[in-house]
């Protein structure tokens, strides 16, 4: 690492943290959509309306957290984040105790509000502090490894937690790990609170009013297009797999015990921490363009594959189990191919973020606040797949998945370059 980046190791090791606390509250959601479904006897749709409200949280806050960061900086924005996921996490809980879907909802909306704000905090920091380009890339996907681990560790745990018996399971099952995010919400904003955060840019700023804005470069729109996308494709894949699993054969499932689907899901979590281990050890030698190209045409391949592969052929797979060891679960090979996609989706993220802002100087803070827009996808596109789920069967509903990974193709070839280079940035 160069001098910059050693100066700054604690600030960074704040973002990474940052990164682990967005992935385990956001991952709560995958599995409490199967507690949901069971304990208020919803439909697939419905199973997958915390989860969308969770991510349309970010729609409602996305521009206000880019403006919180611009007007208040980094820190402030942080700690007013984690208090509010705090809280969040909080109604979530109380939501087991009153037995109310409704409650349940508005706990994950407020959850939703967080994660934006802290989003919004951890991505322009890291890439900034990496020094844009291939570095700054190579930062946050060091950062996405710690968001793996959260995710990889939320539904291995909650099916766990459910145990055997989906048809009794409820959100009080879930308690432990929503008092776990609490902790973590209770200690970070501890430590944050005392930690130094440098603030990117805020030398630079002036109140003279600009005749552009991000939405100004044709590549930025095309960007913030590829991660509607892309977070819908990444929390969608999983999420449907785990209903999927989950689900009896007279719903049109694979009737897979919760506990082991869990460990399958988990599974595609650490190969996404696995894929952001090596996308951050290439990231400096590998460019965003090259490395979104490769994941987005192998993730299009994986999906047809399991749309198109029999049910009935079955491969012993190895997975994540909640023990913090390897073992084999019997599954179709389509679920396989799922659960193999979270190779592809690890490094997305930063190869989409850093594509998009790249050449816009002064515009990057609120840049970032449009960006966490368009992260709704992650909650749009799992309710489209849930509802085609209902009417045509959950592997049709990936059909929805491909068509993202196309878009995602044309980002990587043509849509990502820079044809504004006129505008000053400064």
């Amino acid at each position: 690492m160069n001098k910059q980046t050693k100066n700054y190791a604690l600030p960074i090791a704040m973002m990474f943290a940052l990164f682990f606390m967005i992935s385990f509250v956001t991952g709560l959601q995958n599995p409490m959509g199967v507690i949901v479904k069971n304990q208020f006897a919803a439909s697939n749709f419905m199973s997958q309306l915390g989860n969308a409200a969770n991510f349309i949280a970010y729609a409602f806050m996305g521009l206000p957290a880019g403006l919180l960061l611009k007007r208040i900086g980094y820190k402030k924005t942080a700690l007013l984040a984690i208090a509010v996921g705090f809280v969040g996490v909080g109604i979530s809980f109380l939501s087991g105790q009153v037995e109310s879907f409704a409650v349940y909802l508005t706990g994950a909306f407020i959850s939703g509000f967080s994660m934006c704000m802290l989003n919004t905090v951890v991505n322009p920091m890291l890439n900034t502090l990496g020094g844009g380009g291939n570095k700054g890339n190579q930062l946050i996907q060091f950062g996405g490894t710690f968001n793996s681990v959260g995710a990889t560790i939320v539904p291995v745990l909650v099916g766990y937690l459910i145990g055997g018996n989906v048809s009794s399971a409820s959100i009080n099952n879930a308690t432990p790990a929503l008092f776990l995010a609490m902790g973590i919400f209770a200690l970070a904003f501890i430590v944050f609170s005392l930690v130094r955060i440098p603030e990117p840019n805020q030398a630079a700023k002036s109140k003279e009013k600009s005749a552009h804005s991000p939405l100004s470069f044709r590549h930025f729109v095309f960007g913030i297009i590829a991660i509607f996308l892309y977070v819908g494709i990444e929390v969608g894949i999983p999420n449907m797999a785990n209903l999927f699993m989950t689900s009896t054969a007279i719903d049109g499932g694979l009737g897979i015990d919760p506990t082991m689907a869990g460990t399958i899901v988990g599974t595609y979590w650490f190969l996404m921490l696995i894929g952001r281990l090596v996308g951050a050890s290439v990231g400096a030698k590998v460019s965003s363009k090259a490395m979104l190209t490769f994941v987005s045409l192998l993730g299009l391949v994986f999906i047809l594959l399991a749309i198109f592969m029999p049910v009935a052929i079955t491969v012993n797979m190895p997975v994540f189990q909640s023990n913090i060891s390897f073992g084999f679960a019997e599954v179709p090979i389509g679920i396989m191919f799922l659960i193999l996609c979270g190779l592809c989706t690890s490094v997305m993220w930063g190869g989409i973020f850093n594509l998009a802002v790249e050449g816009l100087g002064k515009y990057t803070e609120i840049a970032s606040g449009v960006f966490m827009v368009m992260v709704c996808g992650g909650g749009i596109l799992p309710l489209i797949q849930g509802a085609i789920a209902d009417s045509f069967g959950y592997l049709s509903s990936y059909w929805v998945i491909v068509a993202g990974l196309i878009f995602l193709l044309f980002y990587a070839f043509v849509g990502h370059k820079n044809v504004n280079k006129n505008i000053p940035v400064e």
